[in-house]
Formats: structure tokens, C-alpha cells, sequence
């Protein structure tokens, strides 16, 4: 069993509506509350399509994970 504490339930949050916006951008949705989209704009104040915010999403997780790009 894993023990999230502090810092890493936001984190584990976090990586949830993300993977709850995929599921929405593929047709899937929750009836009655709100969508993660909307979750996520208003959470974190992001800006733009559904898409715009899952890159947004992503890059937020890889500064999670401490993910590296090379550009």
C-alpha cells in the first residue's frame, strides 16, 4: 500500500484531472458535476482549448517529475 502525504496529494490530484481531461477530449464524461476542464481552468487559471490545457497539464507534470527536455 502506498501513503501519499504533504505535497504528493496535490501532486496525485493533480495527475488525476489530467488523466480525467484525456478521458474527456475522448468522448468520456462524468454526468452531474463539473467536467475536468473546468475543474482545471478554475483551479489552476489556465487558458484555452481543451488541448491547449492538457499541454499546459503536461508541462506542469514534467516540473512535477523533474522531467528534463532538451530543446
Amino acid at each position: 500500500m502506498t501513503l501519499l502525504v504533504g505535497n504528493q496529494i496535490n501532486g496525485a490530484r493533480l495527475l488525476t484531472l489530467r488523466a480525467m481531461l484525456q478521458l474527456e477530449m475522448k468522448g468520456l464524461s462524468r454526468s452531474r458535476s463539473p467536467s475536468a476542464y473546468s475543474m482545471i481552468k478554475h483551479e489552476l487559471g489556465l487558458r484555452g482549448t481543451r488541448a491547449s490545457v492538457l499541454a499546459q497539464m503536461n508541462a506542469i507534470r514534467d516540473d512535477l517529475l523533474g522531467v528534463k527536455h532538451e530543446d
